[in-house]
């Protein structure tokens, strides 16, 4: 990494902006995360669940994330019996280990902006179930089904 001197101090020349679209390709069943841009601390995703997906109770303890609802609908619960449905430019601000789940409602996919930033304490990538264990994403226990992709349609 080399740098040269900035109004303000040193500027890093191999860091570069990162230009991105919101386009995703629509799925037919499961979900599927198509990554738009990450530093070390910043991240930000599409992701993409078919009508009727969803996932498992769990919380991120070293990150804090948002959802922005793009298109479709989704169901959002908290571990308290809590209940809010967010539709397109909705969103949802998530600080680190607050537990959620949400699946998709309506008869089209849903499509969210989902925006992350390490809180600097451990493992961004970290998932854990309500009782504290690992949590792996792409699982059965996390109701992972593979996306199956909608031939030519996409969000954009």
């Amino acid at each position: 990494m080399s740098a040269v001197m900035g109004i303000k101090g040193p500027v890093i020349q191999d860091r570069q902006p990162k230009f991105f679209s919101l386009k995703t390709q629509l799925l037919d069943d499961g979900r599927h995360t198509e990554p738009l841009a990450e530093t070390e601390n910043l991240w930000t995703w599409l992701r993409v669940y078919a009508s009727g997906g969803e996932n498992t109770l769990h919380a991120h303890p070293h990150e804090d994330h948002f959802f922005l609802v793009l298109d479709g609908r989704g169901i959002f619960y908290g571990p308290n019996g809590e209940k809010k449905e967010l539709t397109r430019n909705e969103g949802l601000m998530l600080p680190a280990g607050t537990y959620y789940w949400f699946h998709a409602a309506g008869d089209i996919p849903l499509v969210m902006l989902r925006c992350g930033a390490q809180d600097g304490k451990g493992d961004r990538r970290e998932r854990i179930n309500i009782d504290g264990k690992p949590l792996h994403g792409e699982s059965k226990e996390n109701k992972y089904r593979p996306p199956v992709y909608r031939e030519g349609s996409h969000y954009e």
